[in-house]
């Protein structure tokens, strides 16, 4: 249905083409057992990843800095869990985690096959709240970086998603306007509505099974992309 409006697709990188929950699961049983931390991995995750999502929500509201979420969301965790810990050894995780995750490489289900079918009849393109200096890595070693025209950040634009700026700026270095734009992503705040706020169209993909909206589209799997473009 848009297959005559959209000359650009914009993706959204964590949580819908890069599997983060997966790869940060991989990413903590190797750093935890590494240092011998004496929490189990189902119990330390059943309390990172809500809390992760909460300082997420916070670092995009631009209020709290990146060195923050990155030491609150672990102290939070041993904290509720009761696990004493120093915050040396909480800077050292927080920064393993950092450098050890974008070594993992797991994408969602039909990731390669939509790339290949629309990166001949489309320009593609990424715009990601993710940090600058992994971002690139993660697309590398997945081996999904050159599908990508375009590669927009949030410490490049200056702002998070769903601030207008950070897709402003995605426009301007893909040299296109809104109403030939396409973003497909996870987040309804950040994704969808930052980018429809925009003028742009816009895919939810629904990879956590949220609730139904009437935004714009939903799809749970990739591949349903073809259906729309």
């Amino acid at each position: 249905m848009y297959k005559k409006l959209v000359t650009d697709v914009f993706f959204d990188l964590d949580h819908t083409l890069w599997d983060f929950e997966k790869n940060s699961e991989l990413t903590f049983e190797k750093i935890l057992a590494a240092h011998n931390i004496g929490v189990t991995l189902n119990d330390f995750l059943q309390v990172y990843v809500p809390a992760n999502f909460v300082f997420w929500k916070l670092y995009r509201e631009e209020k709290i800095t990146k060195e923050e979420l990155r030491y609150q969301r672990l102290r939070t965790v041993f904290d509720k869990l009761g696990h004493p810990i120093d915050d040396a050894t909480i800077n050292l995780l927080a920064d393993e985690y950092i450098h050890h995750l974008s070594s993992q490489n797991h994408l969602f289900p039909n990731t390669i096959e939509i790339l290949e079918y629309l990166k001949p009849r489309y320009k593609l393109h990424i715009i990601t709240n993710g940090f600058q200096e992994i971002q690139d890595k993660k697309l590398q070693n997945s081996n999904i970086d050159t599908y990508f025209d375009q590669v927009i950040n949030s410490e490049m634009a200056g702002v998070k998603k769903p601030n207008p700026r950070i897709f402003e700026l995605a426009l301007n270095k893909a040299g296109v306007t809104s109403k030939k734009a396409m973003m497909i992503g996870d987040s309804l705040e950040a994704d969808i509505q930052g980018a429809l706020n925009v003028g742009f169209h816009a895919l939810h993909f629904n990879s956590d099974n949220g609730p139904d909206h009437d935004l714009c589209a939903m799809i749970h799997d990739l591949n349903e992309i073809k259906t729309y473009l």
